[in-house]
């Protein structure tokens, strides 16, 4: 897909030069190499201050070959600014006050978004610093006190929401990722592609954070045979032969998967492989985990059918996956347990960043004497 385009600016700069950000991590061009600038904040950079914290992050965000996240912040910047800028800011606080800015936890969970704050405030302000005092994947406390921003406070502030929003989304899909891989040993958890529009490497990133692993990035880096594709084809075996064709034509070494609801399913590709060469590499057990009256879950479908595959290839487990029902599920040695509720359900970590009072206040009073 192509990468998510800027907004584009009005002719108005309401505050100062505009200054532009190239692209400086190879891990995050897309193939549109370009500048972005800073121009929808309205902010002037303001030369000499400290730079950016350049601590080492240790989980890095999925490798995607069109995928622009700088692109993606400047739209969630240019939303908020609009085509004036942060009118609230222009109206109340001087262009050269000075701040300090805490992110404190209101809620017990995993950090997550941490390098991607950086990139944000970066992008908004680059002579901001940014102090952390946990790492992405870390745990927190209602009340810990995780993080400082110091510089300009008209950038702290148009850059706040945006941060916030991304930290606490990422920080909610790596707590429950958390909670889901600790349950599922020795499996390991996976999400979908069940991810908010725009945010599909964010969403993944905060999985990897989180302790999963990410499944397919999309349609284009895994060949996943389902329902409708083996409806259309004609059968499991027809699929599976048209894949393995297509694969051999193109030259293409992908990972392949493929669907089955029943354990007759499995057979079928058991069947398949065992007569043609085969560029399968896993098995999805769909829904061969049952709910029942009392809350609890029948595996002894989905347990059998890992039996019956028998280690020829990576299993992984889909369908009535919960917190309360994913470790009976890792326990019967499938090798994936994949969950779109990771994602498509998630609930935010409430984080806050607020600026020291006293400080301001200390500041503010300087400038209204001068």
């Amino acid at each position: 897909m192509p990468a998510i385009p800027t907004a584009p600016a009005p002719a108005a700069v309401l505050l100062g030069r505009r200054h532009r950000l190239p692209f400086s991590s190879p891990s995050l061009r897309s193939n549109h190499q370009r500048l972005l600038p800073a121009r929808l904040l309205r902010l002037p950079a303001r030369p000499g201050a400290a730079p950016m914290s350049t601590e080492a992050r240790p989980v890095a965000p999925p490798a995607h070959p069109t995928y622009d996240l700088r692109a993606v912040i400047a739209l969630a910047l240019s939303e908020d600014a609009g085509d004036r800028g942060d009118v609230s800011c222009l109206a109340t606080i001087p262009s050269d006050v000075e701040a300090e800015a805490t992110f404190i936890a209101k809620a017990d969970g995993v950090i997550a978004g941490i390098g991607l704050a950086d990139m944000i405030f970066n992008q908004v302000d680059p002579s901001l610093k940014v102090e952390w005092f946990e790492s992405d994947g870390n745990y927190v406390h209602k009340g810990l006190q995780f993080g400082k921003v110091y510089g300009c406070a008209r950038s702290i502030i148009v850059a706040e929401r945006v941060v916030l929003n991304f930290m606490q989304r990422m920080s909610g899909i790596a707590t429950l990722t958390k909670a889901m891989s600790d349950a599922a040993r020795p499996a390991s958890i996976l999400e979908t592609r069940k991810t908010a529009p725009g945010l599909r490497l964010v969403d993944k990133w905060a999985v990897l954070i989180g302790g999963g692993k990410n499944h397919r990035l999309g349609l284009f880096d895994m060949v996943m045979i389902k329902d409708n594709h083996i409806s259309v084809a004609g059968g499991i075996a027809n699929a599976m032969r048209s894949v393995d064709q297509f694969l051999e034509k193109e030259k293409l070494t992908i990972p392949v998967e493929v669907e089955t609801r029943t354990i007759e399913e499995v057979k079928d590709v058991l069947k398949y492989a065992a007569e043609n060469k085969t560029s399968l590499t896993r098995i999805m057990l769909d829904n061969m985990v049952v709910p029942l009256p009392n809350g609890d879950v029948d595996v002894s479908m989905l347990k059998d059918a890992v039996q019956l595959i028998n280690g020829k290839f990576e299993t992984e487990a889909s369908g009535n996956v919960t917190i309360d029902t994913v470790k009976k599920i890792g326990e019967t040695g499938v090798t994936y347990i994949s969950s779109g509720a990771l994602t498509h359900s998630v609930k935010a970590l409430d984080i806050s960043l607020k600026i020291d009072t006293e400080l301001a206040l200390q500041v503010g009073r300087r400038t209204n004497r001068a």
